[in-house]
């Protein structure tokens, strides 16, 4: 697996990894910068148009912000066609220590694109992506993340096309294209686990920190990612069975401090704040509609204030050249 020794390390020596799932619009600097202060070992981006980036520098501009103390990162990475995916890899490799092809996504709209988890009915087309993807790149990890599909056979048919393409790593999300909050098939995993010989991560069914270890022995897998339940509480990985006031604190001061977009900074807030509001103080969080409103909320209830704490300035960078 060819990413950070440290974590070839855990996994060579059986330590789980912990990874924070690709989310769309939530996988931005400010919230991978919070969950490594707690106990996450790896992030992804949020899932970026290989096209799109490839060709537009303003597309780079808009879906890419890392600075240098965001690794370990992975790169996530919708693409049809080989050479975007190839293009967009090598734009980005000085910046992140792989990248990965989304083949889990079930939203219609990249369905309809052809994009995201239909592509597992597509073997052939996601080993052209991943071959030649290692080609042009020989010295970057590659990896897919897919969902399962209709039987455990082809299911593990489709993790060998991947192995055997030169995939560095595996993600599964052990539901298939249809299924949403349904208990995860943790059997297909661990057949693919079983068959394959690259690192082989779970994800799904991970919303507490007791979710892990159980997901852990059914599936085999080397570690596991969790995407809802890190969204509920960043800390889950540290232990947390709910966002300590200090993990909101840190929230407040890291998102202000990249200057994170207002419905941004509070939809992360809603999550977390999720199981620590009674029901009718929560009515009155979620219907505030200004930065100042909500610091003026923490600060009678919990004495949350912006602490201007963290280093300044944070070197934050998101322009990616041509």
């Amino acid at each position: 697996m060819a990413i950070k020794s440290s974590l070839n390390d855990k996994i060579d020596a059986g330590i789980p990894l912990k990874i924070c799932a690709p989310m769309v619009r939530y996988s931005s600097l400010p919230f991978r910068h919070l969950v490594k202060m707690y106990g996450c070992d790896l992030t992804f981006t949020h899932m970026i148009l290989s096209e799109c980036f490839s060709k537009a520098q303003h597309a780079r501009d808009a879906e890419f912000q890392y600075c240098q103390s965001d690794r370990p990162l992975i790169a996530q990475f919708a693409a049809t066609d080989p050479e975007h995916f190839a293009t967009a890899a090598k734009m980005v490799q000085p910046y992140v220590d792989g990248v990965d092809l989304n083949c889990g996504c079930p939203q219609r709209w990249a369905i309809k694109e052809g994009i995201g988890a239909c592509m597992c009915k597509d073997p052939k087309l996601i080993s052209r992506i991943v071959r030649r993807c290692k080609e042009e790149n020989p010295s970057l990890c590659v990896s897919v993340k897919i969902r399962i599909v209709d039987s455990v056979e082809e299911t593990v048919a489709l993790a060998r096309a991947i192995e055997e393409s030169g995939a560095d790593f595996l993600t599964v999300h052990g539901r298939t294209i249809k299924e949403r909050n349904v208990t995860p098939h943790y059997d297909y995993v661990r057949a693919i686990k079983e068959a394959l010989s690259i690192p082989v991560f779970h994800n799904g069914g991970v919303y507490s920190p007791s979710d892990i270890a159980p997901a852990l022995e059914m599936t085999g897998a080397d570690g596991v990612m969790c995407a809802q339940g890190l969204l509920n509480n960043p800390a889950l990985f540290a232990g947390y069975t709910a966002t300590p006031l200090r993990c909101v604190q840190d929230w407040v001061d890291i998102a202000i401090a990249y200057g994170t977009p207002f419905a941004i900074f509070k939809h992360h807030l809603v999550f977390m704040m999720e199981n620590v509001l009674p029901k009718h103080e929560r009515r009155v969080f979620n219907n505030l509609s200004s930065s100042a409103a909500v610091m003026d909320f923490l600060r009678r209830n919990f004495g949350i204030t912006y602490r201007n704490c963290l280093p300044s300035p944070l070197s934050t960078e998101s322009a990616v050249g041509s």
